[in-house]
C-alpha cells in the first residue's frame, strides 16, 4: 500500500498541475471576455447619445430650441457615460454599497466557462486520488497519516482542497483556483522533494487519541486559513486597480475584472477568517490537554506551543481590530497575510529547524 499511495500521490500532483493551468487560462478568458463587454457597452451608450432624433427632435422647434437641445445632447452623454461607469463601477466608487454584499460571489447561469467547469472538474479528480494516496498511507502505516512533515503536507493540501471544494460548492470562488491549486501542488511538492519519509510506526508520545483531534482541527484551520491568505492577496491587487479606476487611469491587471471588488473579499474572507479563529482555538485548547496526559502540564513554553499562541494572538488582534478598531480595507488585508505566514512557520520552520518536544518532522 506503501508504493500505491506514493504512484497515486503522483498522479494527484500532475492532475493539480493541469487544474492550475486551467484555471489560469479561465482567469485570461474570463476577464478578456468582460474587457470586451465593457468597450460595447460603452459604445453602446455613446451611441445613444449621439441619436439623431435629438438632433430632429432639435430642428422642430428652432434656433432656440435647438440650442437647448444640444445641451441636452450634451447632457444625455454625460448621463450615459455615467451609467456605463455605474455599470462596472468598483467598491473604491462606492464603498458603502459593497459592504455586505456577496451577489458577486454567486454562480451566473449566462456565463459560460468552459476552462473553469474543466478545472473543477479535474480538482474533483485530483482530490479522489489525492485521498486515495492519504489513506492508503495510513493503512500502510496502520496508523493516522499525519505523523512526519510528509504526512502532514500531503495531508494539509488535501484538506485545502477540501476545503476548497466545499466552498465552491456554495460560492463562485473560482477566481481563487490558481492560488489555491498553486498552494496545493507546492505543498504536494514540498513533501515529496524536502521531506521524503518512509512508512514507519507511531512514536510513543503521539500514541493517543488526541493525535486524530488535535491535528485534524489544526489542519482544517490551516486549510481555511489558506483560502483566506488567496483572498488577501487578491484583496490587496484588486484594491490598488480600483484606486486607479477611481483617478481615471489605466491599469494593468486586466485579469482582476474576473475578480469582485475588494470590500466583497474582505468581507467574505472575515467570515471564513472566524471560523478557521474558532478551530485554531480549539487546536490551542486541545494541545494543551493533550501536553497534560502526555507530559504532566498544560503548558512547558515549547517552541512549537510558542508559535501556536504566536499564531492565535495575530488572528485574534486581527479580529479584534477589523470589529472594534474599523481595521478595514488594506490593513486587515495585511493582518490576514501576517497570520497565515506565522501558519506557514510554524507548520515547517518551527517542525523542522527548532528542537523540542515537538520535533516530529521524521527527517
Amino acid at each position: 500500500m506503501g508504493n500505491w499511495s506514493e504512484w497515486f500521490m503522483l498522479l494527484a500532483a500532475m492532475t493539480y498541475m493541469v487544474v492550475f493551468v486551467a484555471f489560469v487560462w479561465d482567469m485570461a478568458s474570463h476577464s478578456k471576455t468582460l474587457g470586451v463587454q465593457e468597450q460595447r457597452a460603452r459604445k453602446r451608450a455613446e451611441a445613444a447619445a449621439e441619436s439623431p432624433q435629438l438632433v430632429a427632435a432639435g430642428a422642430s422647434r428652432g434656433a432656440g430650441a435647438a440650442s437647448s437641445s444640444g445641451g441636452g445632447s450634451v447632457s444625455s452623454r454625460e448621463a450615459a457615460g455615467s451609467s456605463v461607469a455605474s455599470e462596472f463601477r468598483t467598491s473604491a466608487d462606492n464603498p458603502a454599497r459593497a459592504v455586505g454584499e456577496f451577489e458577486a460571489l454567486n454562480y451566473r447561469r449566462d456565463a459560460r466557462r468552459p476552462a473553469a467547469r474543466v478545472a473543477v472538474t479535474l480538482m474533483v479528480l485530483a482530490f479522489a486520488l489525492h485521498a486515495f494516496a492519504v489513506i492508503s498511507r495510513g493503512v500502510a502505516a496502520d496508523r493516522v497519516p499525519w505523523a512526519n512533515m510528509y504526512e502532514f503536507c500531503s495531508t494539509g493540501a488535501l484538506v485545502v482542497s477540501g476545503v476548497y471544494l466545499v466552498t465552491l460548492a456554495f460560492k463562485d470562488l473560482r477566481f481563487v483556483g490558481p492560488m489555491v491549486s498553486g498552494l496545493v501542488l507546492t505543498m504536494l511538492c514540498l513533501a515529496t522533494i524536502a521531506f521524503p519519509t518512509p512508512v514507519s510506526p507511531l512514536q510513543p508520545a503521539l500514541q493517543s487519541y488526541w493525535l486524530i483531534i488535535h491535528v485534524s482541527i489544526a489542519v482544517a484551520a490551516s486549510g481555511i486559513f489558506t483560502i483566506t491568505f488567496a483572498m488577501a492577496v487578491l484583496q490587496l491587487l484588486q484594491s490598488r486597480r480600483e484606486k486607479r479606476l477611481a483617478a481615471g487611469e489605466e491599469s494593468r491587471m486586466g485579469f482582476l475584472r474576473a475578480v469582485p471588488n475588494s470590500v466583497t473579499l474582505e468581507n467574505f474572507a472575515f467570515r471564513l477568517n472566524s471560523v478557521g479563529f474558532v478551530f485554531w482555538t480549539f487546536t490551542l485548547a486541545a494541545g494543551a490537554i493533550w501536553a497534560d496526559q502526555a507530559w504532566g502540564r498544560f503548558w512547558g513554553w515549547d517552541t512549537k506551543e510558542v508559535w501556536t499562541f504566536v499564531v492565535w494572538t495575530v488572528y485574534a488582534a486581527y479580529m479584534h481590530a477589523r470589529v472594534t478598531r474599523g481595521w478595514n480595507g488594506n490593513r486587515s488585508a495585511w493582518l490576514a497575510i501576517a497570520g497565515y505566514l506565522c501558519v506557514v512557520f510554524n507548520f515547517t520552520v518551527v517542525n523542522t529547524l527548532f528542537p523540542g518536544l515537538h520535533s516530529y518532522s521524521g527527517l
